[in-house]
């Protein structure tokens, strides 16, 4: 079992060595060789980043956030950023690699509609200023990501108008407003640091 042969043991000699151990039966699995992480790990990693990142400028988070509820296959937000007190929400997507560009930005923009009109719908009458909703996209900064960028410079320019470190710092800042138009920002390849996507 040490040498990561024990597929034939039983669950209960499992639970028995994990009992040894005194360690819970599921600790003992994930740490056994041949454990794998999850595999949206990488995608995961990037999530917490966005989190993390956004409760320092006084956003709430709501990851994996379910729209059109009713379809037969809901779509969702990666992370959904609420500010109340500034009115404004964010509609943040997490690429680790891109398939099909335009499809991810028709995408976005369909999820930042649909945001838009849940919050319209929601919001008390009496409540005069509605929400702002804007859309970023986090992106993986690796090699072909970023080649992919710089290819189609103009496009992403286009698409993505709002200052990268304008963003950046109103993720981070809770006194710095969103930028007016949606943004770009890299992780680095570990998935550790947001930064700033030069346009």
């Amino acid at each position: 079992m040490e040498r990561g042969q024990g597929a034939s043991a039983s669950l209960e000699t499992w639970a028995a060595v994990a009992a040894a151990l005194d360690l819970q039966l599921v600790a003992f699995l994930e740490g056994v060789p041949g454990a794998e992480r999850p595999r949206d790990y990488e995608y995961l990693k990037r999530q917490q980043l966005v989190i993390d990142t956004a409760s320092q400028g006084g956003w709430v988070a709501r990851p994996e956030l379910l729209l059109d509820a009713d379809a037969a296959r809901g779509r969702s937000i990666d992370v959904a950023l609420l500010r109340p007190v500034g009115h404004e929400a964010v509609v943040v997507e997490i690429w680790d690699f891109f398939d099909d560009v335009g499809a991810a930005k028709r995408s976005l923009d369909g999820k930042i509609a649909t945001l838009d009109r849940h919050l319209t719908t929601t919001r008390d009458i009496r409540e005069a200023k509605a929400f702002r909703v804007g859309g970023l996209w986090v992106v993986r900064g690796t090699k072909r990501n970023r080649a992919l960028v710089d290819e189609f410079r103009g496009f992403f320019a286009a698409a993505f108008s709002g200052s990268s470190s304008a963003w950046l710092r109103a993720m981070s800042d809770p006194t710095a407003s969103m930028p007016a138009g949606n943004g770009l920002v890299w992780t680095d390849a570990a998935g550790s640091r947001l930064l700033a996507a030069r346009l």
